[in-house]
């Protein structure tokens, strides 16, 4: 005689889970089904990435070329404190203009981290503290007394030290429904202060700089190829230990059938 189950005991047994949506899986920093929003932001970080990394060799032609017009251009560091030094010796009598150029240039980007943080809160920190244990320390570092310092964490985005500090705080100045025109403002004005402090550096050390400059144009368009051949070596390295990596899989998956 044919044993019926209890129904009680088929409503104990563990149900199977559910098999996630391809936008639920780690990785990725959106709370929810990408909405059209969601895929534009993340397409301007791609577009920012490549626009570095065409930039790289750009930067070092540029210094060669003369400095004014990297500043103005770039925003540059280097190109602030070399037109200081140049505007010194009486050779960049517009300096001011190239600097509050590229301050605007400098900050052209930086509405999408603040976008970021509007659409996807701690969501985009948490994929680029996945990258690493390191990663992660140093936005948790970061994130801990942006948090404290509120807006005046924008003037410190630009201290040069080795930390994702920019990053986390635009995009927490995001998550904190900071509207984007103040953020804007406040980023032009942080940037702008720092620029006139390396400018001021290089004003001060003056002549030597310039010297250096003029030693270093002759050599310029060298380094910017230089430059562009170790970008495009990096490129398809990684893309060459991609192909190997992706027939295993696909060997392993006709293995398998």
């Amino acid at each position: 005689m044919e044993e019926h189950a209890d129904p009680r005991e088929r409503a104990a047994e563990p149900a199977e889970p559910a098999e996630k949506e391809w936008w639920e899986e780690d990785g990725l920093p959106w709370n929810g089904k990408p909405t059209k929003a969601d895929y534009w932001c993340l397409g301007w970080f791609g577009f920012v990435g490549i626009f570095g990394l065409a930039m790289i060799p750009l930067r070092a032609w540029l210094l060669g070329l003369d400095p004014p017009i990297m500043l103005a251009l770039t925003g540059s560091r280097v190109g602030a404190a070399s037109t200081g030094a140049l505007a010194a010796v009486g050779e960049a009598p517009h300096w001011l203009l190239f600097l509050l150029i590229g301050s605007i240039v400098n900050i052209k980007f930086d509405w999408i981290y603040w976008w970021a943080g509007k659409l996807w809160g701690r969501g985009i920190l948490d994929v680029q503290a996945a990258n690493s244990p390191r990663a992660a320390k140093n936005i948790e570092r970061v994130e801990k007394w942006a948090i404290k310092l509120g807006w005046l964490g924008i003037f410190l985005a630009y201290v040069p030290i080795p930390l994702p500090i920019a990053f986390v705080v635009f995009v927490l100045m995001g998550m904190t429904g900071m509207p984007l025109w103040k953020f804007m403002v406040l980023d032009f004005i942080s940037k702008t202060i720092w620029s006139f402090l390396y400018l001021g550096l290089g004003w001060w050390i003056g002549e030597p700089v310039v010297m250096v400059l003029e030693q270093y144009a002759k050599v310029a368009n060298w380094i910017a190829i230089a430059l562009l051949v170790v970008v495009f070596y990096g490129i398809f390295r990684n893309q060459g230990k991609k192909k190997p990596e992706a027939e295993v899989v696909g060997n392993e998956i006709e293995a398998g059938r």
